[in-house]
């Protein structure tokens, strides 16, 4: 909502929402705004969770990897996790040939890469940026 929609809610002047929002803003509590863009209404009909693992733990060979992965936009998300597999990458793509074109094309010449699983999104359950706060 925007600030003075929230200052009405609260019943207090929009100027102290916005010092407020400021405040948070400056504290790295809110570290950025977004328009969240539904994938569908422009042709990005196909999500993907792609695990990966990497041959070689070395700082220069992640670090290879963080700098590549980071220039591909189709990853909308990236975690370092434990497990079976190093990375989950969460990518968003036309469609299945789009995506095999990503994974074969993209995503395996990256550097370190060593093997990678994908699961196509069927449906999606829930989806929230919303933290509890």
């Amino acid at each position: 909502i925007t600030n003075s929609e929230l200052a009405l809610k609260l019943e207090i002047p929009a100027t102290t929402i916005f010092d407020r929002v400021k405040k948070l803003e400056q504290n790295g509590i809110i570290s950025k705004r977004v328009a969240i863009v539904n994938p569908e209404n422009i042709g990005k009909e196909t999500i993907a969770f792609v695990s990966l693992s990497l041959n070689g733990h070395s700082a220069k060979n992640v670090q290879k990897f963080w700098k590549a992965i980071k220039t591909l936009p189709e990853v909308l998300e990236c975690y370092n996790i434990t497990g079976e597999y190093d990375y989950l990458l969460k990518v968003v793509l036309r469609n299945r040939e789009d995506l095999e074109r990503f994974v074969v094309g993209e995503l395996t010449p990256l550097p370190g890469v060593a093997r990678l699983q994908t699961s196509l999104v069927l449906s999606e359950v829930k989806s929230s940026i919303k933290l509890p706060i």
